[in-house]
């Protein structure tokens, strides 16, 4: 589908993540109506599970031309800052992580060193908490009928 491509690459990001949402909608709709009625064009899903696909490349095609305009300090400096919303514990760590990890990656490739030690392990004080409410919990031996 080249037509198709071209339409989506003269798009603009916002255009991009609108059309992705609209599609992502569509789909849905077609998997709920093959659910409860019959489809009358039953390719529609594949159709739409494609564009989707395509939408997605190109958004990450975009994102990786960004981000190889960026100098290794201002990689650096994102990295940094994803590495310290993954360390405050809040919503949003997970994908903070995967996107450090993809930055380190391009990062390491561009010929930088990473900057950034692996984060220290946790406080041994938590373990010993717990192993406290355990002990209280086995105060009555197992065979005790109850």
């Amino acid at each position: 589908m080249p037509n198709r491509m071209k339409e989506f690459r003269g798009m603009s990001d916002e255009q991009l993540s609108l059309a992705l949402k609209d599609t992502e909608k569509h789909l849905f709709q077609l998997r709920f109506q093959s659910a409860t009625d019959r489809l009358e064009t039953p390719s529609e899903i594949r159709k739409a599970r494609r564009d989707i696909a395509r939408i997605r490349t190109l958004q990450r095609e975009k994102e990786l031309a960004k981000l190889s305009g960026l100098s290794t300090e201002q990689l650096s400096v994102r990295i940094a800052s994803l590495q310290a919303k993954e360390d405050a514990g809040l919503p949003g760590k997970r994908t903070a992580h995967r996107q450090g990890a993809r930055l380190k990656r391009f990062y390491v490739a561009k010929g930088g060193t990473l900057p950034i030690a692996p984060p220290a392990p946790a406080a041994p004080a938590a373990p010993a908490a717990s192993e406290k409410k355990t002990d209280a919990k086995k105060s009555t031996p197992k065979g005790s009928g109850k």
